[in-house]
């Protein structure tokens, strides 16, 4: 994303210490709190060189108002919070728009000031953030300034209008209209919206091109819990609404392989559940820690994160959902090698996936199907080196897949490519990689690439079987960060 040149006006009187933003950086040394808010930085693909001078300018109250960089760093790191909180001034204070069209070319940062991103091109599925300073003459900078405007002086309602329109769950004329301080039905709708939204474009899309889309409403939601609502069921509503959201958040960031980013936000979310009493929250929270855990090489924590939340979910009525957590449970214990725990649970999870739907069953929970539950059957076996059944597996699953769920029509058939490329198959295992090459342009996947790039390294030595050849060169010419080619990775 591009990031401002223009930096905050000085003051013509004495600055004003920021004694809120002081607070924020508690015991931590300026250069400690520096490191922090470039590593900040990195987590949402911003580049900034904040050092202690800079912080020490802050405090200060020298800098008073931050460039756009600086500010989605600070609102990242303190989620919720505007950056009047943080002790920064409104914009317009420092800089009105005359100001801005008035000049003929951006100026370079303060001297002493880090510069912000330089610009550069977003993905496929990425579009461009509306509080990014756009050129002067900018055919949008007319609505950039009113979302701007309504970021920054607006209440909570007014930011989840305005932090939702980077999906297309808002319309950016709603950011101008002026929305009640206090949530009401409308925020909560749009909120709901916004968590159905982003699952949508997964299934379709994968996760990669959508993780940082997805970091605005995720503030916005926060925004609207600290700006409180106009009755109880409102508020319960909303709680729930904001943790779901942060698990959809986070399964985007576990997906495309930031885990300690997704890690953070399913703690968000149990945080959420507990203080609200959220039993289906907090067992879906569990479900995905558990995914994660798995993932990361915990299988220890995910077989008890997938206990904690069988019992969290016991009450509320739904196989199906007890079925997917078995199934998490399952892969734990794969993860350990304990074939006969892995078993018992992939059993539990049959008998009570065929139960049958009922109308208990979480919204969330549109995607567990016939085909999920033989594709997590599958990498279970997988995991213990039972090639066969993990083919046969997730064979099913690939064939069984609803067309809408492309993602995981892509996941399935990476993992039967996978799995007959380990079962010493090569020829059926090119065929599946060429399936799933082929739908590479729809789906933006760290994990399905990373699949990929591990069958390409296993059927290297049997070049010469039919198709291998043309699987292995496919593969080495996409432009995806995990092509192997000549044996290693690029």
């Amino acid at each position: 994303m591009t990031s401002s040149t223009v930096t905050s006006s000085q003051p013509d009187r004495p600055p004003r210490p920021n004694l809120a933003f002081r607070r924020l950086r508690g015991p931590r040394s300026p250069a400690e709190f520096a490191a922090l808010v470039r590593r900040a930085a990195r987590e949402i693909g911003e580049r900034v060189s904040c050092d202690a001078r800079y912080i020490g300018r802050v405090e200060a109250g020298e800098i008073r108002c931050p460039n756009y960089a600086y500010e989605r760093v600070f609102l990242h790191m303190f989620p919720g919070r505007t950056l009047t909180d943080l002790g920064f001034v409104p914009r317009s204070s420092v800089r009105g728009r005359a100001a801005r069209t008035a000049v003929a070319a951006p100026r370079g940062p303060a001297p002493g000031e880090p510069p912000g991103e330089p610009p550069g091109a977003v993905g496929p599925y990425e579009p461009r953030d509306p509080w990014q300073n756009d050129p002067p003459n900018h055919a949008n900078h007319e609505e950039s300034d009113v979302l701007r405007r309504a970021f920054m002086t607006g209440g909570g309602a007014t930011v989840a209008a305005a932090t939702l329109a980077p999906l297309g769950l808002a319309p950016a004329a709603e950011a101008a209209e002026p929305l009640p301080r206090r949530a009401g039905i409308p925020e909560v709708m749009a909120l709901e919206e916004a968590v159905r939204r982003i699952r949508l474009l997964d299934d379709r899309h994968g996760a990669d091109g959508l993780y940082r889309r997805a970091a605005a409403p995720l503030r916005a939601a926060y925004a609207l819990l600290d700006a409180g609502a106009t009755r109880q069921t409102t508020a319960d509503r909303l709680h729930a609404g904001a943790g779901e959201l942060a698990i959809s958040v986070g399964w985007l960031a576990h997906d495309s392989g930031r885990f300690d980013d997704a890690r953070s936000h399913y703690a968000e979310a149990l945080a959420t559940a507990r203080m609200t009493g959220d039993a289906g929250l907090e067992a879906h929270a569990f479900c995905n820690t558990a995914f994660l855990a798995r993932d990361a090489g915990r299988p220890r924590e995910a077989v008890r994160a997938a206990q904690a939340a069988q019992r969290a979910a016991r009450p509320l009525g739904s196989a199906r959902l007890l079925s997917l957590l078995a199934l998490r449970e399952a892969g734990g214990w794969a993860g350990l090698a304990d074939r006969t725990g892995c078993e018992r649970a992939l059993a539990r999870a049959q008998a009570l996936f065929e139960r049958g739907r009922a109308d208990a069953d979480p919204e969330w929970m549109s995607f567990y199907g016939e085909a999920e539950l033989a594709g997590l059957e599958a990498q279970c076996w997988s995991t213990l080196g039972d090639w066969r059944r993990a083919s046969r597996q997730a064979r099913r699953a690939a064939q069984a897949q609803d067309p809408h769920f492309t993602r995981n029509i892509a996941l399935y058939t990476a993992e039967l490519a996978d799995d007959l490329a380990r079962e010493g198959r090569p020829d059926e295992a090119a065929e599946a990689g060429l399936r799933v090459l082929a739908l590479l342009d729809q789906v933006q996947s760290s994990r399905i690439q990373a699949m990929l790039a591990g069958t390409a390294r296993v059927l290297l030595p049997h070049r010469r079987a039919s198709g291998v050849a043309e699987f292995l060169n496919r593969h080495a010419s996409c432009k995806g960060p995990r092509a192997v080619r000549d044996g290693e990775p690029v």
